[in-house]
């Protein structure tokens, strides 16, 4: 097992109130309470938000952690903003989790990946819910972004969907393969490369398909100068929606970009707000997008080198998801740059 579980286990206190005081606290504190070993008190948990403390997608993430470590919990109710969390041992194994409504299928497993490659074995994962919804990354983020980009870390997991999930019904499902790992490689992630090739997808679901058509001519469109090879899908899901999700591949890194549609927004809108995230990134000199920087974080602080990464922007996100690292691990790391500027993340040795 990984070095870091010799530590004396502890009870962590967090204020999930902290930084940009989201969900993102609990998903790390819980995966890192798995690996660690230490029991997790959190309090304040979404305390600003509209709907303060947990919903059906976070209670989602508890019990599901709760299940692949047989941890003890108390406070995993809807509305709680008190959580304690006791685990014992990571078992690997076949998982279900059904968040029983459009909530993000993606966080869920991103909370359920760092304790299950320290697990005792392959596990499979199938979690139903929301796969592109907003303020989460889509699956063909996870899939054709997140995964690849930490397989170069030496973690391997492999990705499926099998009907896709939009707001406000839900109802997608997908599924994943997690292999375990005995070590994971820190990375130099501060140069790019040049850019090689723009692939995108334009789907709909229960809905035209000129309107897929419509957003990929608005992808081609507005991401003068690059060049984007665009695909149109139906794709399977109980309600409607549609969707552009681009991926630049550049010589040393993967950037990933997503925009959806909703009622009254056009299909020309779509594919713009897709195509202007992806050139705003190019028009940076950094090597991960935003979303990348605040996830794969994690993995690096894991990792027993030093790494370092360039972002094009560091959100609150990566901020406070850094304090949440430490109260586990007690890293060493440094940032150089303004909030929502471009800048540089470097994670030193343990101590």
């Amino acid at each position: 097992m990984y070095g870091i579980l010799t530590y004396m286990n502890k009870t962590i206190e967090i204020d999930g109130s902290i930084g940009e005081g989201g969900g993102q606290i609990l998903r790390t504190a819980l995966s890192l309470s798995c690996i660690t070993g230490h029991a997790l008190k959190l309090f304040n948990i979404r305390k600003a938000r509209k709907k303060p403390g947990l919903m059906p997608q976070h209670i989602t993430c508890v019990n599901a952690a709760a299940i692949i470590s047989h941890a003890q919990v108390s406070g995993n109710e809807k509305g709680s903003t008190e959580l304690t969390f006791i685990p014992g041992n990571i078992c690997a194994g076949h998982y279900m989790f059904a968040i029983g409504t459009a909530g993000s299928c993606s966080l869920v497993f991103q909370t359920l990946l760092p304790p299950l490659i320290f697990s005792d074995g392959p596990s499979n994962i199938t979690i139903t819910g929301g796969t592109h919804v907003p303020f989460s990354p889509t699956y063909d983020y996870i899939s054709d972004v997140f995964l690849p980009m930490l397989n170069r870390t030496g973690i391997k997991a492999a990705s499926s969907i099998a009907r896709y999930g939009f707001y406000p019904k839900g109802g997608g499902e997908v599924s994943f393969r997690i292999h375990p790992v005995t070590t994971i490689r820190g990375m130099d992630l501060t140069l790019r490369g040049p850019l090689l090739s723009v692939h995108g997808q334009s789907g709909v679901s229960n809905l035209p398909l000129s309107i897929a058509e419509r957003q990929k001519m608005s992808v081609i469109k507005n991401i003068y100068p690059a060049e984007a090879e665009m695909q149109v899908m139906e794709v399977p899901s109980y309600g409607q929606g549609t969707f552009v999700f681009l991926k630049g591949e550049y010589e040393h890194a993967l950037a990933g970009f997503s925009s959806l549609g909703e009622r009254g927004k056009p299909a020309e809108e779509v594919g713009k707000e897709a195509a202007e995230k992806l050139i705003a990134f190019h028009n940076s000199s950094a090597c991960l997008d935003p979303h990348l920087a605040d996830q794969i974080v994690l993995y690096l602080s894991l990792a027993k080198e030093a790494s370092s990464f360039t972002t094009s922007r560091i959100t609150q996100h990566l901020i406070t998801n850094l304090c949440v690292i430490n109260k586990f691990l007690g890293i060493r790391y440094e940032i150089e740059g303004k909030l929502n500027e471009e800048g540089r993340v470097i994670l030193l040795k343990y101590q």
